[in-house]
């Protein structure tokens, strides 16, 4: 593709970031399965180790279906590079500390998945790098919680799993107002529904593995970089002072002037990747670029499915509550509507009259819904949070972070809509006998 710029998201979810290899004339895209590449001479080696030249070295820093597939993404985002890893955790984790070291903080939202929670709370401090946790339904819980060790805002577009929407502007502007990186967990709503870098991110990071990948088939995540956050700033020690890695380089000030607004992306691959080793493999690669290519699709499907069993939910007197930002009456709805294009996202959420017990019971009753701890798959899943996923937070984080213990996570697939809601109700009926 000449011009990436001047095409639709639907358009770049088939065509960005590949171009026909001419030896070959293959219409798809090519598996390179090897470990590494050849260098043409012993000076394109050296280029090529001390980042004066790009290109592929080893496969664990990258591959040529790799590149694809992080050309893609980057353009569906509309940032300026990205870095694919073997998950989105691993993402999540090389981001921060391509950013922090020993001795800084982070401050992020309360509502985070489990995983990320458990990250941040228990195994970072471990390294020196403590986060601070605020309620993000308002936004000046950012502002308040920000010192001068803090190197970063992390926050999910939508909370998983209580659905709470965040204002990605409003904290972009706290952030940026403090000179610190806005950190966004897009995976919920997808490049498809919003691109958060329009609003303000400097960095997003998706998880694969859902509604990108689609299948359930693969593991694995990616990390956008905006290219205008400025790295200047002496507070971020890990690009302003000589990096024993490369020989004393600067990454705010020393990379040639085309990569110098990637500096991030760059560090980040060259850094933690290269040599810490959360490599996405080839094959994976290539499975997260056949559903990039059907994600448009995908996702209004399930934003139209999930909103109908919203509906059929919060009228039923079976239930307690229903979460979903689609609904009018939820409490995310207007907030959401001012972001999201497309759709309200394929997760809805609710609580069951009884109590932990009637949510046990139509877990191991319900027909159709696999059971299983992920979401954005083309089959409908359901899970309870609490017991599973959000299993590792305390009963007071697990309070913080909008969970109950009737609560309930479905992730609504493609099925006919009908049938997953015939499937739900025959196993409401069995919950509250």
């Amino acid at each position: 593709m000449s011009d990436t710029n001047n095409y639709r998201l639907e358009t770049l979810s088939l065509h960005a970031g590949q171009s026909v290899n001419p030896a070959t004339q293959s219409r798809g895209v090519a598996v390179e399965r090897t470990t590494s590449y050849l260098f043409k001479s012993a000076e394109h080696a050296e280029n090529l180790f001390g980042l004066k030249e790009l290109g592929n070295i080893y496969t664990r820093i990258g591959n040529p279906t790799q590149d694809i597939l992080e050309q893609r993404i980057t353009a569906l985002e509309g940032g300026a590079a990205s870095v694919a890893f073997a998950s989105g955790t691993s993402a999540i984790h090389n981001t921060i500390i391509t950013i922090a070291k020993q001795g800084d903080e982070i401050v992020a939202a309360n509502n985070l998945y489990g995983g990320t929670h458990t990250m941040f709370n228990a195994i970072l401090p471990q390294f020196g790098i403590a986060t601070k946790f605020v309620d993000p339904k308002d936004p000046k819980n950012f502002k308040q919680a920000i010192t001068s060790k803090t190197k970063l805002i992390f926050v999910e577009t939508i909370g998983n799993p209580g659905l709470d929407f965040t204002d990605i502007a409003a904290v972009a502007k706290i952030a940026h107002a403090h000179g610190l990186p806005l950190v966004v967990d897009a995976t919920f709503t997808t490049p498809y529904l919003l691109r958060a870098i329009e609003h303000g991110a400097d960095i997003v990071i998706n998880s694969l593995t859902k509604w990108i990948g689609g299948h359930g088939s693969a593991i694995g995540g990616i990390v956008t970089d905006a290219g205008t956050f400025d790295w200047t700033d002496s507070k971020f020690e890990l690009f302003n002072q000589p990096d024993p890695n490369y020989h004393g380089l600067r990454w705010a000030h020393d990379l040639p002037a085309p990569l110098a607004p990637v500096a991030f992306a760059l560090r980040l691959r060259t850094v933690p990747l290269r040599n810490l080793g959360a490599a996405i493999s080839p094959d994976n690669a290539w499975i997260f670029i056949q559903g990039a290519e059907t994600l448009p699709l995908r996702m209004v499907k399930h934003s139209e499915n999930a909103l109908r069993v919203a509906e059929f939910l919060s009228k039923d007197k079976r239930v307690s509550w229903v979460r979903y930002p689609g609904l009018k009456q939820d409490p995310s709805h207007s907030l959401a509507s001012n972001y999201l294009a497309g759709g309200y996202g394929g997760v809805v959420v609710f609580g069951v009259k009884g109590g932990h017990d009637s949510a046990v019971k139509l877990i191991d009753n319900i027909q159709l819904f696999s059971h299983l701890a992920n979401v954005g798959d083309t089959k409908s899943l359901i899970l309870h949070p609490a017991s599973t996923s959000q299993s590792q937070l305390s009963k007071d984080e697990q309070g913080k972070s909008g969970m109950q213990p009737e609560l309930l996570r479905l992730s609504v697939g493609l099925e006919h809509v009908d049938d997953i809601i015939e499937a739900l109700d025959a196993a409401l009926d069995i919950s509250q006998k």
